[in-house]
């Protein structure tokens, strides 16, 4: 089996080659290094059933695979608003450009959406039927309404082409290969305990987050793929809740740093909650995390301790 990976030198798409390969599929690793690092991959190069492409997924491309995982799309604040209009384009256009391509070649395809889906929801844990409170002219919404209509098409083009789909919605996702310059909230508050300066938290750290580690992800994830009794989407993450200022204060103790707690202002469209329901993957995939937060921070520190004195 072949299988296609945009963004496959990224965080999550680095460790999904690295299953699949296992695995003993072939892997077509496709990505244009915006986010993405070839030295996330660059120890997978010499096994010949990996083989990597720049490329970017709002050129179109042709590859002949069986599977197709599009993770391409810059998934932290920072990046995702440093070219909003590309971020559209790479959420959009990405996912015309790979359900054309698994329409032509018969391929089953993964579109990896988010959590941001439900922008700041008014329903509390969400479920995959909510539709979610999303402000379409803010400064997130490049981001949270390109993956919307990204969805959009994917089910158009099921229902319109017959093309094979699945939908993930990953809510916050952490582990090794995670950028240290990223802005989100678990490599920051590492980061700066490593570092020793101020770990900033946005308002007063009462907003919740549910954190999923990487290989409970991808296990999820690839469950989604290789089952055949729903196309999505699919909740995948930890329904564990803790507050900004509780993960702040645990990364400060296993970091024995000496950093201290700043408040700034809470961005705009920050969402206030979030945590999934993941009742349908526990029926479906009969998955549920099990790496908590204490376990998954000590798989991920000592990753970017390595990248600090590197």
């Amino acid at each position: 089996m072949a299988t296609l990976i945009t963004g496959g030198a990224g965080f999550l798409g680095s460790h999904l080659c690295e299953r699949l390969l296992e695995r003993g599929q072939e892997v077509i690793c496709m990505d244009n290094f915006f986010t993405g690092r070839r030295r996330n991959v660059a120890h997978l190069l010499d096994n010949p059933n990996f083989e990597l492409i720049r490329h970017d997924v709002v050129d179109p491309f042709k590859v002949e695979v069986d599977r197709i995982y599009n993770l391409a799309c810059p998934a932290s604040p920072v990046h995702y608003q440093y070219n909003p209009i590309k971020t559209v384009k790479t959420s959009v256009m990405g996912a015309i450009n790979c359900l054309g391509l698994a329409k032509r070649v018969g391929a089953r395809i993964l579109q990896a959406s988010t959590s941001e889906v439900y922008g700041d929801p008014e329903v509390h844990p969400q479920p995959e039927e909510y539709r979610g409170n999303v402000n379409p002219i803010g400064l997130r919404a490049c981001y949270d309404e390109g993956k919307r209509c990204a969805e959009t098409l994917f089910f158009d083009y099921h229902r319109e082409n017959q093309v094979d789909i699945r939908v993930v919605r990953i809510f916050n996702t952490y582990g090794p290969r995670m950028l240290e310059n990223d802005g989100r909230v678990v490599s920051n508050f590492i980061v700066q305990a490593l570092k020793g300066e101020d770990i900033t938290i946005y308002g007063n750290g009462s907003q919740t987050r549910s954190f999923c580690y990487v290989d409970d992800l991808l296990d999820a994830m690839m469950g989604v793929m290789d089952q055949g009794e729903t196309v999505g989407p699919v909740n995948i993450g930890n329904p564990v809740e803790f507050s900004i200022r509780e993960l702040a204060e645990k990364v400060l103790e296993k970091t024995d740093s000496s950093s201290k707690l700043v408040e700034k202002p809470l961005p705009s469209d920050d969402p206030t909650q979030r945590k999934p329901d993941i009742s349908l993957a526990e029926k479906v995939l009969e998955w549920s995390p099990k790496v908590q937060l204490e376990e998954g921070l000590d798989r991920t520190i000592p990753y970017f301790q390595s990248i600090l004195e590197s």
